[in-house]
């Protein structure tokens, strides 16, 4: 019965600890998002374009060996 009685504790701790959360607006939220989207998109093209210079240059390597 141990078991029971812990788990229930912690749920009932998790849920008042999400009672205390400051959730943010829609307004943020929005903003937020894409303010990720575009950092990942740019790190995704970022990496895009090491990732082909790395190739040219093995391509370019094995090339001469």
């Amino acid at each position: 019965m141990k078991i029971i009685e812990l788990t229930m504790n912690y749920f009932r701790g998790a849920v008042s600890e999400l009672h205390h959360v400051r959730w943010p607006t829609r307004k943020q939220a929005v903003r937020l998002s894409i303010i990720t989207i575009i950092f990942t998109l740019c790190t995704a093209m970022a990496y895009g374009v090491v990732d082909f210079l790395l190739g040219r240059v093995v391509a370019v390597a094995f090339q001469f060996a």
